[in-house]
């Protein structure tokens, strides 16, 4: 008596292990998000304690994750874009953070998400576990064997017809667990799909980045910047440039100095090419012959480039800026060591104003 207690016990408790198991591995995580931002907060709304217990459930499957035999349904949604193109927008940003967070956590890969965005039903992502059609394996091996133990009571007659019965159950189970075609999107979810996959390098994880313009260092003059992401398509760029340099017994002189403030609006799906505005000011000390020009500088115009992404953290910025830059400067000659001045000017430059090759170094 005592035996059989025990093997009920140890029965039981693999039944409610098996049922946890499952239940944990088909529970929905729910993030939040503000309506009309595509930024993930996590502390706001529990989204970090959601995400505190996703991450340990995703360790828990971390292998069949991995080979793609449990892979994680992301559906992200939103009601509050300008149309149904800009909801689905909205919500493809909002998959991509929450999976960038996963990637970057628990080493995922873009390959262990299953990913589908909707305009409709509310501001938020939700991530589930997939169980994998192995786990219901064990129900088509104890049916047949319970079947042909039965078999030996009955008549030879009705063993046909007993053994039957198995073969049909076997063929229900098989079907029950094969939710393929539910995991195949529409055509319009695809397209969604098709352009999370192109944008997510240029999108995801740009918030801040370190510039330095090539052409400026060729020219050994020092450059260096920072851009930072408002949005997925605002970015705001700052790049300073300070070089002084004398040569021929300070008889000849190189020296500027700029601070560059640009806004940037980025075009297309993948957020590659931009226009934007720029605002210059500095000074320089330009003496390359007999006399001299000392000043300030200051104007602005309109910018336009194309970023080409090298991988996820490094790009080439192609940059070229026309406007108006307003000069005022003294003239001046060199007389045994002493500066004299030969009067002031004022000059304005329409044209090509700014340059750059320029190598970016994406932070976070």
């Amino acid at each position: 008596m005592f035996k059989r207690l025990i093997m009920l016990l140890s029965l039981c408790f693999i039944m409610v292990s098996a049922v946890y198991a499952q239940a944990e591995a088909d529970s929905v995580y729910t993030f939040r998000f503000k309506a009309g931002d595509d930024m993930f907060y996590t502390p706001w709304s529990e989204n970090e304690m959601e995400l505190e217990r996703l991450e340990q459930c995703v360790e828990k499957y971390k292998n069949p994750i991995i080979d793609g035999s449990m892979p994680l349904r992301v559906n992200g949604y939103c009601t509050t874009g300008s149309d149904e193109a800009g909801c689905l927008r909205i919500a493809a940003i909002r998959s991509n953070r929450v999976k960038s967070e996963l990637i970057m956590r628990c080493g995922l890969r873009e390959e262990c998400f299953i990913t589908r965005n909707h305009a409709s039903d509310g501001e938020y992502v939700t991530v589930q576990m997939v169980v994998p059609a192995a786990a219901s394996d064990e129900t088509p091996d104890t049916q047949p064997e319970e079947a042909v133990e039965s078999t030996d009571e009955q008549p030879v007659s009705q063993e046909p017809a007993e053994v039957q019965q198995p073969v049909e159950t076997d063929t229900t189970v098989v079907a029950e667990p094969a939710p393929q075609p539910d995991e195949q999107p529409s055509p319009a979810e695809s397209e969604t799909e098709k352009s999370d996959e192109n944008s997510q390098l240029s999108i995801d994880n740009h918030s801040l980045s370190l510039r330095a313009n090539l052409l400026r260092w060729a020219t050994l003059t020092p450059d260096i910047g920072v851009e930072w992401r408002i949005g997925s398509r605002v970015g705001v760029v700052v790049e300073g440039t300070y070089t002084s340099w004398s040569w021929n017994n300070a008889d000849r002189r190189y020296a500027l100095w700029e601070v560059a403030p640009e806004v940037r609006y980025y075009l297309g799906s993948e957020c590659r090419g931009y226009v934007g505005a720029m605002f210059k000011a500095g000074g320089f000390n330009y003496k390359m012959s007999e006399t001299g020009k000392q000043g300030d500088l200051i104007g602005g115009g309109i910018t336009g480039g194309y970023v080409l992404r090298l991988n996820n953290a490094l790009s080439l910025d192609f940059s070229l800026g026309i406007g108006c830059l307003h000069a005022d400067y003294d003239r001046y000659v060199t007389i045994d060591g002493v500066r004299v001045g030969r009067g002031s000017e004022t000059k304005n430059w329409w044209g090509p104003i700014s340059a750059g090759v320029t190598l970016v170094w994406t932070l976070f």
